[in-house]
């Protein structure tokens, strides 16, 4: 059976991943913040035995370090985090030092120190993903807005991209995944997408990828997305 260790699963995409997984036969063992019960809770009760939940505060080095030491004698064939929040289209100008470090902190540095201390669970020749965006893109930026968030997406990217560089000998499959524009809390009731068509394709391209080492970044319908 393949397994997957979803970080950010308790809701919206990370929620919708983790049930996609599910369905498809995979063990899932998805990541919560604090002891309140998740829709991630249920799914694991409905899942005779594949899904199970760990808590995780990703912000938190320690909390990182205990999972790690938790999941020590487990291996997975998939690493995905899925984490992100926004907090308003506001110019770069207004932006609080505190507000950007908070957007940073949790789109940026927190995935990748998630990455870098649980890189060992991951099979040779697994995947280690990333929940990305378009709005990351620095060439499809041709309409501004949203400042923050686009930086710290970019900043990602920027950072997966000197990851992949000091990894370079890995076997590992290394995704951005761009799930479109969604209508989830953070992408409006507006967004031109549901999960229901973002996710499975999300989850298509992850699959079709498997065992191909090296960086990409790809959308949900599993085409290229300018750096």
């Amino acid at each position: 059976m393949n397994s997957a260790l979803v970080i950010g699963a308790s809701r919206a995409l990370g929620l919708s991943l983790a049930t996609e997984f599910s369905r498809r036969g995979w063990a899932v063992t998805g990541t919560v913040r604090g002891n309140r019960r998740t829709g991630l809770h249920e799914l694991a009760e409905t899942s005779q035995g594949r899904v199970s939940v760990e808590t995780l505060e990703m912000t938190e080095p320690e909390q990182v370090s205990a999972l790690r030491a938790r999941l020590t004698v487990r291996t997975f064939d998939l690493l995905f985090v899925n984490a992100a929040i926004t907090r308003g289209d506001i110019p770069i100008g207004e932006v609080p030092a505190e507000m950007f470090t908070e957007v940073m902190l949790t789109n940026a540095l927190g995935p990748m120190r998630v990455v870098e201390a649980l890189r060992s669970l991951v099979s040779p020749q697994g995947t280690i993903g990333i929940m990305s965006s378009r709005q990351g893109s620095i060439g499809c930026n041709t309409g501004g807005g949203q400042d923050v968030y686009r930086a710290s997406k970019s900043a990602l990217n920027q950072l997966m991209r000197c990851y992949a560089a000091r990894y370079a000998d890995s076997a590992h499959s290394l995704l951005l995944a761009c799930p479109g524009h969604v209508r989830t809390e953070l992408g409006g009731p507006d967004a031109p997408l549901s999960i229901e068509q973002s996710v499975p394709g999300v989850v298509d391209m992850i699959e079709r990828h498997r065992g191909e080492p090296g960086l990409r970044f790809l959308n949900y319908q599993d085409e290229p997305v300018p750096w």
